[in-house]
């Protein structure tokens, strides 16, 4: 049965309405604060917010030097969230992220019991530091608690804090020794964020700012509990049925069968995006929306999560490789070329 309109609100709750504006000036702030400590990079940051407050996971891509661990770890400090870094290694077990029973001894009666002790996946914002150097049954480990929000031990399930938030990096110049995650896998981040070199001026800037004998102080502008109240938000920033179809239209035109797919989707392309990629669209739009202080998500939201979203959702084939192109120029051709608004 065909899902009937989501209705436009002449206007919306006032409650809403002052949190609309509070997230609003809240970006402002946690850019500003976070630029204290890192210089440029402004579309990463934006994506990252994008990303805790559409309570989804991002997987960023970059050479090493970039600082993104310093980038992380100042977004959980401006959000005032528990943050946890996890260094993947080939030698990395399950336990050795979720967690392990211990036997402890009671002192008053001498009896012997297990107790679980917390893994660092408890945290707000976890950093999987390089995720493709550890093998496929600790990847999947993180991966569980990232879709599910907890972790499963002796019979026991343990709640996850919220927010909980993974974001996983990737050495792209560095292949051997790794473990490339399946594309099933990666499906489960929202968006691939891609962390570029910086300008020169801003390489300058980074070196003046990082060789002197101190570290600039952030201060927390929300907290924990703002952060849920705030993702609770961008679900209820409403969206028309146009642009629900609009995205969902974009992404079936990623599969090769689809008969509205462009003829060079049909050439480059394995497999295209399944239907999590217009979930992420929608509910990408509206963390943008949301971010900028606006009511409503409209087609311009869309086309700016769009890269982010599909780009690691497609998988070209042998004769993109040959032709020398990537999954990202083919994204990037698909929106300047496809025409996916509905009439």
């Amino acid at each position: 049965m065909a899902s009937s309109p989501v209705p436009r609100p002449s206007s919306p709750p006032s409650g809403d309405v002052e949190l609309l504006e509070r997230l609003a000036a809240a970006r402002h702030d946690l850019l500003t604060q976070v630029g204290l400590r890192i210089v440029g990079q402004r579309d990463v940051l934006d994506g990252i917010l994008t990303a805790i407050f559409a309570g989804g996971h991002a997987l960023l891509v970059g050479v090493p030097g970039l600082a993104k661990t310093m980038m992380v770890q100042t977004v959980a400090e401006t959000l005032d969230l528990a943050f946890n870094r996890i260094q993947f290694t080939p030698d990395l077990m399950p336990s050795d992220i979720t967690g392990t029973e211990i036997i402890e001894e009671d002192l008053a009666t001498g009896k012997r019991g297990f107790r679980f002790v917390r893994g660092p996946v408890f945290a707000n914002i976890v950093l999987a530091d390089e995720v493709n150097r550890t093998p496929p049954k600790t990847q999947a480990a993180l991966l569980q608690a990232m879709q599910e929000h907890q972790v499963s031990a002796a019979g026991q399930t343990y709640r996850l804090p919220a927010p909980f938030f993974v974001l996983a990096t990737q050495n792209p110049i560095e292949q051997e020794g790794t473990y490339p995650l399946p594309e099933a896998q990666l499906d489960r981040f929202m968006f691939e964020l891609r962390v570029s070199y910086p300008s020169q001026e801003e390489e300058e800037a980074i070196v003046t700012s990082t060789t002197g004998d101190t570290l600039a102080d952030v201060s927390p502008v929300l907290t924990s509990d703002d952060v849920v109240a705030m993702q609770h938000l961008v679900r209820r920033i409403p969206v028309s049925q146009a642009l629900v179809k609009a995205a969902v239209a974009l992404v079936r035109m990623t599969r090769p069968p689809e008969e509205a797919a462009p003829p060079f989707i049909k050439e480059y392309i394995s497999w295209g995006a399944g239907p999590r990629a217009s979930q992420y669209l929608i509910l990408g739009a509206k963390a943008r929306a949301a971010l900028d202080g606006r009511p409503m998500a409209d087609e311009d939201d869309v086309r700016l999560v769009a890269p982010t979203v599909l780009t690691h959702r497609i998988v070209i084939n042998f004769a993109a490789e040959a032709a020398g192109r990537t999954a990202a120029d083919i994204i990037a051709q698909l929106l300047k070329e496809a025409r996916w608004q509905p009439k």
